[in-house]
This record gives C-alpha cells, structure tokens and sequence, in this order.
C-alpha cells in the first residue's frame, strides 16, 4: 500500500487579476487580427488567433470558493494541491477542480438490529455529526466518503452494541441503556478511528433509538418488573431490621421493659411481618402469655 495522499495548499492566482489580464489579452489579439489581416500579413494572423484563442482558453481556469469549501486540483491525474480560501481565484484551465464541503454535517443510521453482549437482540440507531478536514484524503483515499460514512458508521455501532448489555448486571458495569456517556464516548473513539483514513472528523456521535427487539420486549419487561420488585423488597427488609433494631435499644435505654432473647425473638417476628407485610396489619391482642 503506497503512502497516503495529505492535502496540501494551492497558490491560486487573483480571479479578477487574471479576468483582467485575460480580457485585455483577447481584445490586444483581436486588434492585431484585424490589423494584420488588413495589411495582408497571414503569418501575424495566425500568430495573434492562436493568442486569442489561448486566451479564451484562460477563462476556463477562472473558479470560485465559498466559505466552508475546498477545491482539490489535480492535472493529469496528478495531485497538486487544494484551495481552502473562499474568493475568486484562477489556476491553471486544464486543472480539475473538485468541490469539498468541509461544513458540519449529520446523519442518523437506520435502526439496526444487533445481539447485544448477552445475546439479546436489540434495536439500536445513532446520530452521527461529521466533517471533511482533510480534502485530499476524502477525494482520493476512498472511493465514496460520504458512503464510507455511513457504512463504517453502521458497521461501528454493531460492534459497540455487541460489546455491551442492554442492562447492567454487575455494580459498576457499563450498559447501554444505563450509560450514556460511557457509550457515546466508545461510539465517538470507534468512528474517529474508522474515518480518519478518510479525512473525516466526528464532531458528536450519540445513540438515538434503543429497544429490545419485540420478540422479546415483552419478556425482558417481565425480568425488568421482576428486578424492580426484588430490589424493593430487599430495600423494605433492610429498612426493617434497621427500625426492630432501633426499636429494641430504645426500649433497652429507656427501660421501659425488659425482654429474654425468647421474648426479643417473638418481637422481632411481630415487627417483621408488619413493616414487611404489602397489607394493612391487624392488630390481635394478646392477653396470654408465651410461658407455661
């Protein structure tokens, strides 16, 4: 593979230096045409139309650049530079001259499904803002690099699906839906790393659409309701054995009775059941005793 193409400046002549230079070249030619012809001389004839002609010619050189836009010149297939100032320029006519917009663009990828690091399949798209930086390099380093785009891009959020779950979990692991930042910055690293062959530069790229795929949303929503409910539960034991907890030394402190472990136990289940109970208690008073 030979080395690669970088963009490099174009010293362009002032279009409207050379538009002048060129209008006063063929009206001096014309001129003498008509002289020569006039006194007969054929030589000087020939002479002053193929000046007029080269500089009819010369008009063919003349381009503009706007603001935000590139003009990559190559002659003969052979690359000499790029015109990055906006204005009225002029080069040499048997140039090409190929506009590059260098202006911020955006696009969103079409919904893709992908099997996520858990084999869940998921349907995901991503908003990508991009732009040409390197003239040179997107012109003759690929075919196509607004294609490029958008394929490498397509191909770079499969893989980033595939390298993380929908859902975290672990404490601390990364998850699409969980980690939006963690994920746009793997997203933004994976595409700069794709285009810069292409002289392109991601300005931002984000995911836009996330969703479990709908063979099986209906299920993963099931898990996520389930989850849900075992967290709070595990939340409500927790502050449940705090309060029997504070609920005991504060009788011990106070002395306001004192109780066995035989007691403390049947206390503790009491105090349970009701603080962890999805139903009003009904209170039963107790008149007995738990001895014998």
């Amino acid at each position: 593979m030979g080395p690669m193409l970088r963009e490099k400046p174009f010293r362009a002549m002032n279009g409207y230096v050379a538009l002048l230079l060129s209008l006063l070249i063929l009206g001096l030619s014309i001129w003498q045409i008509i002289d020569a012809a006039n006194k007969g001389r054929a030589v000087l004839v020939v002479l002053w139309s193929l000046v007029s002609v080269l500089a009819s010619l010369s008009f063919a050189g003349l381009f503009t650049v706007q603001p935000n836009e590139a003009k990559a010149l190559t002659l003969f297939g052979d690359y000499k530079g790029s015109v990055r100032q906006a204005g009225f320029w002029w080069a040499n006519p048997f140039m090409h001259k190929r506009r590059v917009s260098l202006r911020a663009r955006n696009f969103e990828t079409t919904k893709l499904k992908v099997n996520d690091s858990h084999s869940n399949p998921v349907d995901i798209g991503a908003i990508v803002v991009w732009r040409v930086v390197d003239s040179a390099e997107a012109l003759f380093e690929v075919d196509d690099y607004q294609n490029y785009v958008r394929v490498q891009s397509e191909s770079a959020v499969r893989a980033l699906a595939s390298a993380y779950p929908y859902d975290a979990h672990a404490p601390n692991e990364v998850a699409l839906s969980t980690h939006p930042h963690e994920v746009a910055t793997a997203l933004h690293e994976a595409l700069q790393e794709r285009l810069q062959k292409a002289g392109v530069e991601i300005i931002e790229a984000r995911i836009s659409h996330l969703a479990y795929a709908p063979e099986i949303a209906s299920a993963m929503l099931r898990r996520q309701q389930a989850n849900a409910i075992i967290a709070a539960r595990q939340r409500i034991v927790e502050g449940a054995v705090y309060m029997v907890e504070n609920a005991l030394t504060m009788l011990a402190e106070r002395d306001v009775v004192t109780l066995d472990n035989e007691r403390k136990a049947a206390m503790v289940s009491n105090l349970l059941v009701v603080l962890c109970s999805d139903r009003d208690a009904q209170p039963i008073v107790n008149t007995g005793t738990i001895y014998q």
